[in-house]
């Protein structure tokens, strides 16, 4: 069984660093807590042949110490913007580590930059579109040998039961993603 083994402060952290911020609002001084995090990317991939959206499902240790009984998230393909590329290039990278699909860049749709988790670090995530097929299948996908990722794809038909499903713990990423397919690549047809 998946839980959360212990809790503690940390100590030279590799993907993140906490600070404190100073500023001043209305002429009164203020501070606030937050964290220094790498921007990312993310995509919303949708299957041609299976007519079918394409998501990860992975734990969150976060979302476990939450949730102590499910940690596990439905998300959209993503990765962190950590190397000298385009945010483009990345994102076809984590295509086919986390999928398995090789999607070719200029395949991939800019939908929109926005700022995520606000509250604790104002990082910037760049989200795409890409349309798949089986002729871009390479491999089975699931990450990284330290990740464990599971490949999940959802009927387009069943995507707005999915959507509302509260079972299925997912992210704010994947209902815009849902939401902009609608109201973009699919317009006559409704949720």
């Amino acid at each position: 069984m998946t839980h959360i083994d212990a809790i503690k402060p940390l100590k030279n952290p590799k993907f993140i660093k906490p600070i404190e911020i100073f500023y001043t609002q209305n002429n009164v001084k203020r501070r606030w807590e937050a964290v220094l995090s790498h921007d990312s990317v993310a995509i919303v991939l949708w299957h041609q042949e299976r007519d079918a959206f394409v998501f990860v499902k992975q734990l969150r240790a976060t979302v476990l110490n939450k949730n102590k009984t499910n940690g596990y998230m439905y998300e959209l393909c993503a990765g962190i913007v950590d190397k000298e590329c385009s945010n483009a290039q990345i994102a076809k990278e984590e295509i086919l580590e986390e999928c398995g699909y090789d999607v070719p860049v200029q395949n991939l749709q800019k939908i929109s930059t926005f700022y995520t988790s606000v509250g604790i670090s104002g990082t910037h995530q760049t989200i795409y579109y890409a349309q798949l097929n089986e002729s871009m299948k390479v491999n089975a996908g699931g990450g990284l040998e330290d990740e464990e990722i599971e490949v999940i794809y959802i009927p387009t038909k069943d995507i707005k039961k999915f959507m509302f499903d509260e079972n299925y713990q997912k992210t704010t990423g994947v209902m815009l993603g849902i939401y902009w397919f609608f109201d973009t690549m699919r317009p006559k047809q409704t949720l």
